[in-house]
């Protein structure tokens, strides 16, 4: 059955989500910041995602903004900078101006030139997702922008991934989902989906029951895994 949708992770698949803190730490006034920034990041993320899980299997759910503000204010006081409450707004600011990954406006300017449905599928509140697509101009190449806050859940929730089939009307195995994230990769493909695995970082597989059809190190080659 040949793919007919691509839908795309947000944070860390089309956004990098480290780029609050590196273009923090290059920034005047920030200078004593660049020791501590890429640490930040790590642990900003990693939190960040940790509260998502926390949160869905205890039934407590918030915006990804609150878990974003969350995991990062874990990640200054864990490097002794919880008190610089400056350096927290500029970060929590730069979040909603996230820098796409080099390869994203060509990658899907040929999913849509070649006439399939592109859209967003993220654990992102609606504000923060068009912040970021607006700031990264890539509105004109997606078709829609897909919130769990539909669904009052996150990610890897089954419902999460039936707002895909809701919305293009299409099977399981006519969608093609990416995502930076391995457990997202797995869920995605237990679902029924054909899943690629954006695995930047060389991370070994997740050992989850169901694996990533494709593992990738960036997203140029998603239009020909589309068959397009």
């Amino acid at each position: 059955m040949p793919i007919t949708t691509c839908i795309f992770d947000a944070y860390g698949t089309l956004f990098d989500v480290a780029a609050a803190a590196r273009n923090v730490a290059a920034e005047p006034g920030y200078v004593s910041f660049a020791a501590h920034w890429p640490k930040i990041a790590e642990h900003w993320r990693q939190k960040q995602l940790q509260y998502t899980w926390l949160r869905a299997v205890t039934g407590q759910h918030t915006d990804f903004w609150d878990v974003t503000q969350n995991g990062l204010d874990w990640a200054l006081e864990a490097e002794g900078l919880q008190d610089d409450h400056a350096l927290r707004e500029r970060l929590l600011q730069l979040y909603w101006e996230l820098d796409a990954f080099a390869e994203v406006p060509a990658m899907l300017n040929t999913l849509k030139d070649r006439g399939l449905n592109t859209a967003i599928l993220s654990n992102g509140s609606p504000d923060m997702l068009n912040g970021a697509v607006q700031s990264a101009q890539i509105g004109d190449v997606l078709d829609d922008v897909l919130s769990v806050e539909s669904v009052r859940i996150f990610k890897p929730a089954s419902v999460v991934y039936d707002l895909v089939g809701q919305r293009f009307d299409c099977a399981k195995r006519e969608v093609l989902f990416v995502s930076s994230n391995g457990w997202d990769a797995s869920a995605a493909a237990g679902y029924g989906f054909t899943t690629a695995w954006v695995n930047r970082a060389g991370d070994p597989v997740d050992r989850l029951p169901a694996k990533p059809n494709h593992i990738l190190p960036d997203l140029t080659s998603i239009p020909e895994l589309a068959g397009v």
